[in-house]
């Protein structure tokens, strides 16, 4: 039997999947990491904790693998978006990498927009010019602190970061490329025009490859540190929601994924660059051959419902916490949540705005609350799902992963909010499998990414729309929608009592 890894380098954690020829998971690891958070807005972390969790990560999977390391045949990547790593001229770290969920560059995407033009933007990149992205993250260095800017030579993302420590070989990937704001995503090739207008040396670009693409075999360090052969070959990967798309078989027109991790996304298939969704969702090149996908973004998704778990049921499990919702009506009695706990980014790109309870009375009890929690996220993602309806794309079946997949009353959330029929797959591995899909492409294992996922991919439940409660939610919707614009301004007069 022949095995691929796929590594998911996340947020939180890096998440190791050991992968047979039939799509078996037969081992998996996950060590986590910590977060540097010195104030508000702020958010980093330390590359090389990444790579000592992975080398830990890898070193433990191997330890209890029973086969021939021989036949793990190649390996490769999913990741975080948008994070800056910073590379002096022997390729060391300058700083902590600033990651996609610091909202410090507002003055640096405005900035921009009064240089580069946001109609020459959106043409070039697809995209707007939000916090999150990487291009702001470099312009801020440059800004606040010039003397590391002077001794960048390169910058990476998350896991070509990771990629490199293991490979010596320095990439990225056209799915992770398209989330930095410097890539021209129709012409796949990064924007010297928009280096020109921002002063920015173009050779601080690292060189464009597929996600698909050997870049290299594990080195001798790396091998010696894990137990993996030095023979095992090394595929680019890609980023986490590309990586998701590909590990839930997102890979024909009218797929469409929703995946609830700490943030939330609604992500569906393109084969082309040239649809206009005027900025309003993110437009990427996808991890599979000459493919894009749009994607619609909620920050506080999974983060939303552990937030409230962490302080209302801090002794219990989720499973505990989520047992009543099937007895809450739709609508929870009345009580409507928004999930704007770190701002939000579809459809609004607005960093400042908070989160909401509207409606609450002493009649509530807390699972009206939790079941709130639950229709407010899913009010969000369907803002995505909305656009891209009103751009004229079809859509009736949604594959759910992440951990709005591992609860039935969520999933019928889901399915009546979206009016839609929701997919939960056998086994749901998201960005990892996806990354180890692109490895066992890479290898040769499939004459194709779709032959990949007809044999790794099975589906376990279906959830389909009830008409009554789709009617109730398309009016608790029209509500839903009015509680940020008549909140926005009150969230921007609290700004100055945060803490």
């Amino acid at each position: 039997m022949k095995y691929v890894i796929g590594i998911d380098l996340g947020t939180s954690a890096v998440k190791i999947l050991l992968v047979d020829q039939n799509g078996l998971v037969v081992q998996s690891v996950s060590k986590s990491y910590p977060l540097i958070q010195e104030k508000t807005g702020y958010s980093e972390q330390n590359p090389q904790h990444w790579v000592d969790q992975t080398l830990l990560g890898l070193e433990e999977l191997l330890k209890s693998f029973s086969g021939d390391v021989d036949d793990i045949e190649g390996i490769s990547f999913s990741g975080q978006m948008h994070g800056l790593v910073l590379l002096d001229e022997v390729n060391e770290v300058l700083r902590p990498a600033i990651l996609w969920n610091d909202t410090r560059t507002t003055a640096q995407c405005e900035q921009i927009y009064d240089l580069v033009g946001k109609e020459k933007l959106l043409e070039i990149t697809k995209n707007p010019a939000l916090e999150g992205f990487t291009l702001p993250k470099i312009l801020w260095i440059k800004a606040h602190e010039p003397t590391i800017y002077k001794k960048a030579k390169t910058f990476l993302l998350p896991k070509d970061y990771l990629r490199y420590k293991l490979t010596g070989q320095l990439h990225m990937d056209y799915s992770d490329a398209a989330g930095t704001l410097l890539l021209d995503v129709s012409k796949k090739e990064w924007s010297l025009e928009i280096c020109a207008l921002l002063d920015l040396d173009p050779s601080m670009c690292p060189p464009l490859v597929e996600s698909y693409q050997e870049v290299g075999t594990v080195s001798f360090e790396i091998a010696k540190a894990t137990g993996l052969s030095n023979t095992t070959r090394v595929f680019a990967g890609g980023a986490d929601n590309a990586c998701g798309a590909i590990g839930s078989g997102i890979l024909k027109d009218g797929e469409t994924l929703c995946s609830i991790g700490t943030s939330g996304v609604v992500l569906s298939y393109e084969s082309t660059p040239n649809k206009d969704f005027a900025g309003k969702v993110h437009y990427f090149n996808h991890g599979a051959p000459d493919a894009f996908y749009t994607m619609g973004v909620t920050l506080s998704a999974g983060h939303s419902l552990s937030w409230f778990k962490e302080v209302f049921a801090k002794e219990e499990t989720f499973e505990e916490l989520l047992s009543e919702v099937g007895s809450v009506p739709v609508g929870s009695n009345g009580l409507l949540f928004t999930p704007y706990l770190v701002g939000e980014r579809t459809p609004y790109a607005d960093a400042t705005v908070r989160a909401s309870f509207i409606g609450m009375d002493s009649s509530h009890e807390r699972k009206d609350f939790t079941r709130a929690v639950l229709e407010g996220i899913t009010f969000s993602l369907h803002e995505s799902i909305e656009i891209f309806r009103r751009n004229g794309k079809s859509i009736d079946t949604v594959v759910s992963i992440g951990g709005g997949a591992q609860n039935d009353e969520w999933l019928q959330i889901q399915a009546d909010i979206f009016d839609a029929k929701i997919v939960r797959l056998t086994s749901e591995q998201g960005p990892g499998m996806g990354a180890a899909m692109l490895a066992a492409y890479g290898c040769g294992w499939f004459n194709s990414l779709n032959d990949c996922a007809d044999k790794f991919l099975k589906e376990d439940k279906e959830f389909t729309p009830n008409k009554e409660n789709v009617e109730k939610y398309k009016k608790l919707f029209a509500i839903y929608q009015k509680v940020y614009v008549q909140t926005k301004d009150l969230n921007r007069e609290l700004l100055e009592f945060r803490h």
